[in-house]
């Protein structure tokens, strides 16, 4: 099921949020919890890391949700992904994440040509 990949091109079935909610693994929960919170400088409790995918129906982490700029541009632009908007190229709310992913880029490539979503 190629939504798995996120608005942004990033792999869903690759982060650990999605990882822990699949596998109910309550250690990856506590870890990426305790790192996010660090890395984002903002509270996040183990109990927040439960994800089904950007893009898939189901639940999501608060941020992913409803505090993700891409996610939100998305939503409201009413496209599949970012590699569907005609603002991907010169776009500066996706632009980190394609610079220092080029996996994702090749996702939303991908996304767009195949149809996929």
């Amino acid at each position: 099921m190629r939504n798995r990949i996120a608005y942004c091109g990033l792999d869903c079935e690759k982060c650990d949020a999605y990882l822990a909610t699949r596998n109910d693994d309550q250690a990856l929960r506590e870890k990426t919890a305790k790192l996010w919170a660090e890395l984002n400088n903002v509270p996040i409790l183990p109990e927040d890391i439960h994800c089904e995918g950007c893009r898939a129906k189901g639940t999501k982490t608060p941020f992913c949700e409803s505090v993700c700029e891409i996610r939100q541009c998305a939503l409201k632009k009413g496209v599949s992904t970012c590699g569907d908007c005609s603002d991907l190229e010169t776009c500066p709310t996706v632009a980190p994440i394609l610079a220092n992913n080029p996996e994702a880029l090749k996702n939303l490539i991908c996304e767009e040509k195949s149809g996929w979503n």
